[in-house]
């Protein structure tokens, strides 16, 4: 009964200076909740990638689809799949750092390996077309010997670069919506985290 309470009360203060034991434990009343309902935000942002194509055969959305499509259907574990479905989230807030953006949002959830692969993604991909928009296609060069490499460049050239097929059979978003569902119910290591259990 305290939980219901609590959950129609909010806090006393008007500066965070003058918060008490007692309204930090109406925040974090609502905020336990609201935390573990992360997935579902964040597959409402992504479905905003729904129909821009950017000039691509695809829209953004299906891209992102298809990388996880093609993650799954090789049979890297669901950390790894909703990592791909969601390597391009950022689009739509950073058209000019769209993977730092991306990686912020999984960064909690999910392995080092896989934080890095997506920050670094950009880069990555970079391989195959920044000499044709005026970029060095060898930047990723400088992270040559770095111990993710190889993984985000089999990242790319496995399911990153192929996956702007409009004739590919891709899983529809609702396959991977309980993955993503599961992976951002609790961090792996978050500065909240032990507030969180």
């Amino acid at each position: 009964m305290a939980d219901i309470d609590q959950m129609e009360q909010t806090a006393k203060f008007h500066s965070m200076t003058e918060g008490t034991q007692e309204d930090w434990d109406i925040i974090m009343t609502h905020l336990r909740p609201f935390s573990r309902n992360g997935g579902a935000r964040v597959l409402d942002h992504l479905r905003l990638l729904e129909g821009d194509c950017g000039g691509f055969a695809v829209d953004r959305l299906t891209h992102c689809l298809q990388t996880a499509t093609r993650a799954h259907k090789d049979g890297r574990d669901e950390a790894y799949v909703v990592t791909a479905l969601l390597h391009d989230i950022g689009d739509t807030l950073g058209a000019y750092n769209h993977p730092d953006v991306a990686a912020a949002i999984i960064k909690p959830f999910v392995s080092e390996e896989l934080h890095w692969i997506t920050q670094h993604h950009g880069i990555f991909q970079g391989y195959n077309f920044f000499h044709y928009i005026g970029l060095n296609r060898d930047m990723r060069e400088n992270f040559k010997g770095h111990e993710h490499y190889q993984a985000t460049a089999d990242f790319i050239e496995k399911y990153d670069c192929p996956a702007f097929d409009p004739n590919y059979d891709t899983a529809p978003l609702s396959f991977f919506e309980p993955m993503v569902m599961r992976l951002f119910e609790k961090p792996l290591n978050s500065l909240y985290k032990r507030a969180m259990d």
